[in-house]
């Protein structure tokens, strides 16, 4: 399975969410086992020994997932599990008409008002529009899931491109000077950008000048928002 899951992502381009989406297993397990694989594989052509039978006596004890589960629907567990916020543990009182429908988003605004809602916050949201269109009827259940896998291909196209031009961009900001032991990368700093309290913790020296609050008497410590 684990050479399945490195083939599809590596040689067949497919993306992770897609792939998780019709195996069943979570991203970042996906994620996990390729990053593996491709280190098992670098040590495979640099002629390092593999501890084989010790992966073989671990996998016998652990529980496995094959093509078996795979062909017949079969989840290896639950992809689209969300974290549990702490703000969802409290127990409230909102009153609402019986003529209005509360939905999930009414609920997260009504724990917070920057809470998302759990259809926002999984891992595979795409996942729900899949199940809503095979319940009505509008279309099967594979071509939901091709449609879907076909969305996750582009949306990671899209980050990559843009991964690429930040990348560019970064590098086109920055004059290398190399020397015999190290490299320089300077960049152009404005200096009056330090946002607008003078605390903007993406420039440079934002620490110098400026005196820190974490000892002053009065000041909120703790997180007061969501995001």
């Amino acid at each position: 399975m684990r050479e399945f899951v490195y083939s599809r992502i590596v040689h067949g381009g497919e993306s992770i969410k897609g792939l998780a989406a019709s195996t069943g297993i979570d991203m970042r397990r996906i994620a996990a086992v390729v990053r593996l694989k491709q280190i098992e594989k670098q040590w495979a052509e640099q002629g390092k020994q593999l501890a084989t039978p010790y992966r073989k006596a671990v996998l016998d004890m652990l529980p496995s997932f094959g093509t078996y589960h795979q062909n017949r629907g079969l989840a290896y567990e639950n992809i689209n599990e969300i974290h549990t916020h702490a703000y969802t543990k409290q127990q409230l009182f909102v009153p609402v008409s019986e003529s209005r429908q509360f939905t999930r988003e009414d609920a997260a605004r009504a724990f917070h008002t920057r809470m998302l809602s759990p259809d926002k916050r999984m891992p595979i949201p795409e996942l729900i529009q899949v199940e809503k269109d095979v319940i009505s009827g509008k279309q099967s259940h594979q071509k939901s899931m091709l449609e879907l896998q076909d969305k996750a291909a582009k949306e990671q196209v899209a980050l990559a491109e843009k991964d690429r031009l930040a990348a560019e961009a970064e590098e086109a900001r920055t004059n290398r000077v190399a020397t015999d032991r190290f490299e320089f990368r300077i960049q152009d700093i404005n200096a009056e950008n330090v946002g607008p309290h003078g605390r903007a913790p993406t420039v440079v020296g934002w620490r110098y000048g400026v005196p820190s609050h974490d000892r002053k008497k009065g000041q909120v410590k703790i997180p007061t928002s969501v995001g």
